[in-house]
């Protein structure tokens, strides 16, 4: 053995001496579950006033556990960033296209009675349903009270959390479900439409007559509560969702908002070859760039705005109605999304939101949530800077913004 490979040997030997002499610590323990016992008490007076018995509350949040996980998820920063493309390849995919397809066919009595009830096409019921839970597959597996009762204890989105806890435990008094079977996901949505609380009082249907409204187990009452919180945000029947546009050369990006015949004057065609509405009253539509000026376009209206209503975010509302449309036999949308597409996170948006804000803008939320007028307020400040004004927010708008 030559001299060098006895040297390394003979420090490869010293160092192993080393670390069994001295082992690594061990890792710190896990902190101790929080006070919440008394945070539970301290909830007590709200009770009566909420309409709520004792034996309701003792019978939910006596000896509640806390949630670790869900207490970690809270505090987990969201992120956007997924390209815009990929996001919808995942939702629009083979399985739940199939899927979707079979159980429209098999519920076609059942969808036929929703519909005529409420006015929302059964596609766009069908496909929330399968976005949401994959048609019931998977609601979460968090028991809700433990959830919201340890969101609430650490005063998550203010007092939300807290009336939400509250308002699930009326659910309960009410025997629309035990609180065994009252599962969701980590921040309180419920069943398989993933309803928070307060919506579930509000906008959930008892469709099947039990005298039960069930988001659990009843694909009718499932199914017609979606339809009912569609058509009470102002779901337009017969009207358009929108469609996906063809960009005329030399268009001054600065227009968001106009009627389709605005549109079809300025050189707008559909991407799929079709005709674009002119005729009909309600043809307001306004221009989106997912992905900015570089990706797909569309014009989309009221009736898109209604499904943010349900998870406000541009590319939510985009991939359950083309999953609607593909349901009906339509294409893929046409062109290429820009691979290197970055999302923002949701914490660049508040930023965002925030210098819109110093710069005299108002911005109707600083939670990140970027809508329509807010798109109009970028594209101010992208003329300012010299950009394409697709109001589209990007890393490079951002570092703008901040930098100005």
């Amino acid at each position: 053995m030559e001299r060098g490979s006895i040297n390394r040997s003979v420090g490869t030997a010293a160092l192993l001496l080393l670390v069994l002499a001295y082992p690594a610590p061990p890792p710190p323990p896990e902190p101790p579950a929080p006070p919440i016992p008394g945070y539970i008490e301290s909830l007590r007076p709200l009770a009566p006033q909420r309409g709520l018995t004792r034996e309701t509350f003792d019978r939910a949040l006596t000896n509640v556990p806390y949630d670790t996980e869900v207490s970690r998820l809270s505090r987990k920063q969201p992120e956007y960033g997924r390209p815009v493309g990929d996001y919808l390849n995942s939702l629009v995919a083979q399985p739940r296209l199939s899927n979707g397809i079979r159980r429209i066919g098999e519920l076609r009595g059942l969808l036929d009675s929703i519909e005529h009830k409420f006015g929302v096409p059964r596609e766009v019921i069908v496909a929330i349903w399968g976005i949401e839970t994959s048609y019931g597959v998977n609601q979460g597996g968090k028991r809700v009270i433990p959830s919201l009762a340890t969101l609430a204890f650490h005063n998550y989105k203010g007092d939300f959390a807290r009336d939400e806890l509250i308002t699930a435990l009326l659910i309960l008094q009410e025997g629309h479900i035990p609180p065994e079977r009252m599962i969701g996901s980590w921040a309180g949505a419920m069943g398989q439409p993933q309803f928070i609380a307060s919506s579930f009082m509000r906008w959930a249907v008892d469709f099947s007559g039990d005298g039960k409204r069930d988001l659990w187990t009843s694909v009718p009452d499932v199914l017609a509560s979606i339809a009912n919180y569609l058509r009470e945000h102002g779901w337009q029947p017969g009207a358009p969702w929108g469609y996906q546009v063809q960009v005329p050369h030399g268009f001054d990006y600065r227009k968001s908002r106009g009627s389709f015949r605005e549109w079809v004057t300025l050189g707008f065609k559909r991407a799929d070859g079709g005709n674009l509405p002119t005729t009909t009253t309600r043809d307001e539509a306004t221009l989106l760039f997912p992905s900015g000026a570089r990706g797909p376009a569309f014009l989309v209206t009221k009736n898109f705005e209604v499904i943010k209503t349900y998870n406000i975010s541009d590319v939510y509302a985009l991939a359950v109605l083309h999953l609607a449309d593909r349901f009906r036999g339509a294409p893929p949308f046409a062109g290429r999304w820009p691979d290197n597409d970055v999302q923002l996170s949701r914490e660049d948006r508040m930023r965002i939101q925030q210098e819109l804000a110093k710069a005299g803008f108002k911005p109707s939320n600083m939670q990140g949530m970027i809508d329509f007028d807010q798109r109009d307020d970028i594209r101010q400040m992208q003329v300012q800077f010299g950009m394409t004004p697709d109001g589209h927010p990007t890393p490079e708008f951002l570092g703008r913004l901040v930098g100005r």
